[in-house]
């Protein structure tokens, strides 16, 4: 097949969206030896799309493992004029306000929609809302009269950035939708959304990466020693919510005094008040937690093998690849009882949930689990178990592929 995906960045570009969208279209070109290509802008983060100063990649047609990248350039001036009319229309509740909110969220990419027109190719997948060049890629399959598949890893908890008629328009307009969780499947259900044209799929993880390697290197290096590890890994960005998770250390370390707490994520806007909030702990318990700020993606393996629990305390994910890789490493995990988290997670059979900023009745879930290191065993045992049968890449590109035939096939009895 020739497939497209479009998406808002790509390798090297760090993120959920980009490190699916690479997996998939370098294992459907190694696989299957499909024909691929991707559509992407020279952003290294979203935050080019805002205005925000810093390097781009060049624009223009490379060759990264077999797949054929295009990188678009972004129009991001005004984007202060385009926040402000984004915020007023939305507060005045003025019609059309959702589109307005996508014209700040962006990325504005000229001559993006005659590009994927004129594509020739046999599939398009677009990935993920609510940035503007899902509409772009729409209109432009409509265009071109290419069938078209949507992504749209909804984060249903945040109304203003997914709550928008226009995307629900767009989705119904798709051939088909990609839904990361049963829980966004049945989200757009209730939105009208045909339930025939939604496949519930998820994310993938290199699992072997996870299985084969172990986390004494980093216990020794930190001086952590025997003590039980409690580890965190996301952006430092407000919805991760690691201020409840610091919030509940303390009752923690009443009843288990000798666990250590590691967050480990790429650096943020909230990295300055994760700061301040370790520094506002007595020094005992300053002493007793590590932040890793940009640690490298190749040690993630490691670290989740050095730590006994994991935990993740955002309310705001469209998927949570985070617990699949710590699955993947045989850790038992904690979520909240929110949303895609408390339908990926099976509460009791291989993870907790807990009540989202709820610091107490997080502290009760870690110390239940610190408290019994043979239920850690077996949560993590099942969890491992749920990575082998339902997210491993071969698995996940296998049922990407089945959609794009079977939107393919339909396509061509219509046409």
């Amino acid at each position: 097949m020739k497939i497209l995906h479009v998406v808002h960045g790509y390798a090297p570009s760090v993120g959920g969206s980009q490190w699916l969208v690479q997996n998939l279209s370098e294992q459907l070109s190694a696989r299957y030896q499909d024909e691929v290509t991707v559509f992407t802008t020279v952003a290294y983060n979203m935050n080019h799309f805002w205005g925000e100063a810093g390097p781009v990649m060049p624009a223009g047609r490379e060759e990264i493992n077999g797949v054929s990248v295009h990188r678009f350039p972004v129009e991001n001036r005004l984007s202060t004029v385009r926040m402000v009319l984004a915020g007023l229309t939305t507060r005045l509740k003025l019609p059309y306000n959702d589109w307005f909110r996508t014209l700040y969220n962006g990325p504005i990419i000229w001559g993006l929609k005659r590009a994927i027109a004129h594509s020739q190719v046999d599939v398009i997948m677009a990935g993920t809302f609510p940035l503007r060049h899902m509409y772009d890629a729409l209109a432009g399959a409509k265009r071109g009269g290419i069938p078209i598949i949507l992504l749209g890893a909804i984060h249903a908890e945040d109304r203003w950035g997914y709550e928008r008629q226009s995307m629900y328009r767009a989705i119904r307009q798709a051939n088909a939708y990609i839904a990361l969780t049963p829980f966004e499947r049945q989200y757009l259900i209730e939105r009208d959304i045909e339930p025939h044209k939604i496949t519930v799929i998820g994310g993938g993880v290199h699992a072997q990466t996870f299985q084969q390697v172990e986390g004494n290197g980093l216990r020794k290096q930190y001086s952590w020693g025997d003590a039980p590890v409690i580890t965190s890994i996301g952006k430092y960005v407000a919805r991760k919510r690691f201020d409840t998770l610091l919030a509940a250390m303390p009752l923690v370390w009443a009843a288990h005094p000798a666990a250590r707490l590691v967050i480990a994520g790429a650096h943020g806007p909230s990295l300055a008040r994760l700061n301040s909030l370790v520094q506002a702990l007595p020094p005992s318990q300053q002493a007793q937690i590590t932040l890793m700020t940009d640690f490298p993606e190749a040690q993630k393996a490691a670290l989740l093998a050095a730590s006994d629990i994991f935990v993740l305390p955002s309310a705001e994910e469209s998927f949570g690849i985070a617990f699949v890789e710590a699955w993947a490493g045989g850790k038992a995990v904690i979520g909240t009882r929110t949303g895609a988290v408390a339908s990926l997670i099976d509460e009791g059979q291989d993870g907790l949930l807990f009540t989202a900023g709820d610091a107490g009745d997080l502290a009760r879930a870690i110390s239940a689990l610190l408290a019994e290191p043979a239920r850690r065993v077996q949560l993590g045992e099942a969890g491992r178990q749920k990575v082998l049968q339902n997210y491993r890449w071969e698995i996940v590109v296998d049922r990407f592929r089945s959609v794009y035939q079977d939107v393919v096939a339909q396509h061509n009895t219509v046409t």
